[in-house]
């Protein structure tokens, strides 16, 4: 096990390298003149520089040689390099163009935003939206945001902020704000918005919650690409928020996810069940008509190569914040709304459990129009599915492999590129043809850049089911699994152990590349991912039997997890360590406040410790209602009754009987789980004599290189070496545990 703070640190370094790749895009095809066939492929990467503290995004290049349905050759094309300003960027239909949004900040510290047009040689031309002032900053989240071409490649869609009202004095006139007129009516209103008063100024401004902080109220905008003119989309109803929007076919139109917030706004990242509809605007007519129901959540749509056919995700009946998925089809010649996979409870004969993808890659469809590629998680892994919309039927392409996860970037004329990854692997991509219908699993995977398992670590995934007592009445043939990593053996030492529930709770983790668990590994521990009962990826069923049970039922199936693999002898049982954020740290004070002796210590970051608090301040409080197993309704008064039920379930009552050493971790921004959460937690144990760390005000989740790596207190404080020092924590831990 190592202990030094320099060889700790140069073991972060060395995994930090390892980029996630972001995006793939396939060019266009070009024919050559002997009859083959290539193309380019372009990559966006994210990477952590430890020097400059902080993401960095590369973009890498690749060519494919290939026949028909046939690979030649392929690899990469130059060398990497880094993207900078880059927020957005989309190439037009045919490849001629290109659509990238860049920000960048002005010699007075001013940042702005800029829509390029670039062509194969040049960029063609720039427009400063910022300077122009009709709306507000662009977004470019995967919530709301787009960057979508027109099928005849003249216009651009985008989603931009609303313009707000310049604040200004009371006691400024008009001349002073540079208006020479004195009536009101002879203003240019369609390029001047009359400034708010300072009375506007502290005025409540809603938002969409954790990581949609400055967003409000998106509205579509039209770019002409002829005349650089930009133009507001008109007639979407005032009841919603649009995003997600596609071009209709012959671009007659434009179809849109459009969000309910009324009465107020609840978060919505990571929240897949927010009401929402698919609308369609008229582009002559200016009308707006709605086409899916609204009763459920839709989400992703996607235009078929013909453009005769529309899919989108739609949720089910459950209240959880995230859930199994439909898949709906939309036929546009004759406006028919059809379910092509329904909502599954439990796994099916061949093993599929649904869909739980959070959205649909921009390309999902097969040349044929018939069938649709999806990533998406299939109990500990994840897997690439092909749907074939007229049957229904779910093939799975990955199903056995050794590779644990799988996620598609992009397909065009059936040649797909994914990218793949395990826990000991870091990501890398893959390229390969679709087969024909009904052959699927033959397809052959070529590598665009191999990526090497790291030596010395091994992964498999354990299966477990709950011992009788445990079992959910309702739910009783429910199982659960976990992913287990270990070190290189020695048969002297058993390696330490460390626990990690996962957030959510109907989260999961897949069998994939996490900093987090390699680190530890290459440290000589092993490590716990635990997906326990109400994980995405197992079925509804699952899902739904955590509703009501949270500090109950996931509290016994990670300590069920975690006792079971001691019981196997490979770990050591006196060196445990837990490891929890968000519903994860719930998870985790509840563990060693009932162990209290099983735990050697405890790191969490922006834990949830007490229910009835954290109703009133976190951004999703239907999640906390519905996960313990009340109803929810905006205009609901809390009543003594209920407050009691909530706190009851909540880990800060059993605080009395924690002994574990704890460290907590506290961004300061976060609307999801308020810091005083932690704080709360923090002030019991302290006034218990509990050995308890805090970190607060963590803004940056990278660590300058300047900064000593602390690791090595967590390491000697499972190791039984010293208890945790009174020292002042860096950022080294928010990466670790973010």
């Amino acid at each position: 096990m190592i202990t030094d703070s320099e060889e700790i640190a140069g073991i972060y370094q060395e995994i930090s390298k390892f980029p996630t790749p972001l995006k793939g895009c396939i060019g266009p095809q070009v024919t050559l003149k002997h009859g083959g066939k290539y193309c380019n492929i372009y990559s966006e990467w994210s990477q952590r520089d430890l020097e400059r503290a902080e993401w960095m995004k590369l973009c890498r290049k690749y060519f494919v040689f290939y026949n028909e349905n046939s690979i030649v050759h392929a690899g990469p094309s130059g060398s990497c390099m880094e993207l900078r300003g880059e927020l957005l960027n989309r190439d037009s239909p045919s490849g001629t163009w290109k659509a990238v949004l860049r920000g960048h900040t002005n010699n007075k510290g001013e940042e702005q935003q800029f829509l390029e047009i670039w062509s194969k040689t040049s960029k063609d031309s720039s427009i400063n939206l910022t300077v122009l002032d009709k709306h507000g900053k662009v977004y470019e989240d995967d919530q709301f945001g787009c960057l979508a071409w027109s099928h005849s490649e003249t216009h651009i869609l985008y989603v931009a902020e609303k313009k707000r009202p310049k604040v200004q004095s009371f006691f400024k006139t008009k001349p002073e704000l540079g208006i020479e007129q004195k009536d009101d009516s002879s203003i240019d209103t369609e390029n001047y918005q009359k400034p708010a008063k300072q009375a506007d100024q502290f005025l409540y401004l809603e938002d969409w919650g954790e990581a949609l902080v400055n967003q409000s109220t998106p509205v579509l905008w039209i770019l002409d690409i002829e005349t650089d003119n930009i133009s507001e989309l008109q007639g979407i109803p005032e009841h919603i928020s649009p995003g997600q929007a596609i071009w209709a076919p012959k671009d007659s139109g434009i179809i849109f996810v459009g969000w309910w917030h009324i009465p107020w706004r609840l978060g919505l990242k990571y929240c897949t069940n927010r009401k929402s509809a698919l609308y369609y605007v008229d582009l002559k007519e200016s009308e707006c008509s709605q086409i899916s129901s609204g009763v459920h959540s839709v989400r992703s749509p996607r235009l078929s190569p013909d453009q005769r056919y529309l899919i989108y995700l739609e949720g089910g009946d459950v209240r959880t914040h995230h859930q199994c998925h439909s898949l709906s089809l939309y036929n546009l010649d004759k406006k028919i709304i059809s379910t092509v996979v329904n909502v599954v409870d439990c796994p099916t004969v061949d093993g599929f459990t649904g869909i739980y993808c959070s959205d649909l890659a921009q390309n999902c469809w097969a040349r044929d129009s018939q069938r649709v590629v999806i990533d998406t998680a299939q109990r500990s892994r994840k897997d690439l599915i092909v749907i074939n919309t007229p049957t229904g039927i779910v093939t799975s392409v990955t199903t056995g492999s050794e590779v644990g996860s799988w996620r598609l970037l992009d397909i065009h004329q059936d040649l797909m590129v994914v990218s793949c990854s395990s826990p000991n692997c870091p990501p890398t991509l893959k390229i390969g043809f679709l087969p024909a219908a009904g052959q699927e699993e033959r397809i052959t995977w070529v590598t665009l850049d191999e990526t090497e398992p790291l030596p010395r670590i091994e992964w498999k995934i354990l299966a477990f089911t709950p011992p009788p007592e445990q079992r959910n009445p309702n739910f009783p043939v429910l199982q659960f699994e976990s992913i287990l990593l270990t070190p290189e053996k020695n048969e002297n030492i058993k390696p330490p152990l460390v626990v990690i529930p996962h957030g959510g709770p109907n989260s999961i983790f897949v069998a994939g590349w996490m900093l987090l668990p390699v680190a530890f590994c290459r440290l000589g521990y092993a490590v716990l991912l635990v997906n326990y009962r109400g994980s995405s990826g197992f079925g509804q069923d699952s899902i739904r039997s955590l509703i009501g049970n949270i500090g109950s039922q996931d509290v016994k199936d990670v300590q069920y997890a975690a006792e079971s693999l001691l019981k196997e002898g490979v770990v050591d049982s006196q060196k445990v360590l837990l490891i929890g954020g968000s519903h994860g740290g719930f998870i985790g004070c509840h563990l060693i406040s009932q162990y209290p002796d099983f735990y050697k210590a405890f790191a969490t970051r922006n834990p949830v410790i007490n229910l009835a608090s954290k109703l009133g301040t976190t951004d999703i409080p239907d999640h906390t209602m519905v996960q313990a197993g009340f109803d929810f309704a905006p205009d609901q008064l809390l009543s003594p009754s209920l407050l009691t039920a909530l706190l009851s379930k909540s880990p800060i009552t059993k605080v009395s009987q924690v002994r574990t050493p704890v460290l907590i971790m506290l961004g300061e921004k976060d609307k999801r789980v308020h810091p005083s959460q932690g704080l709360e937690l923090y002030r019991a144990l302290k006034a218990r004599d509990v050995p308890v760390r805090i970190e607060e005000k963590i803004e940056s989740p990278i660590v300058p290189s300047s900064l000593p790596c602390h690791l090595d207190l967590l390491v000697k404080e499972i190791a039984g070496i010293s208890t945790l020092p009174v020292m002042e924590l860096n950022p080294i831990f928010f990466i670790l545990f973010n």
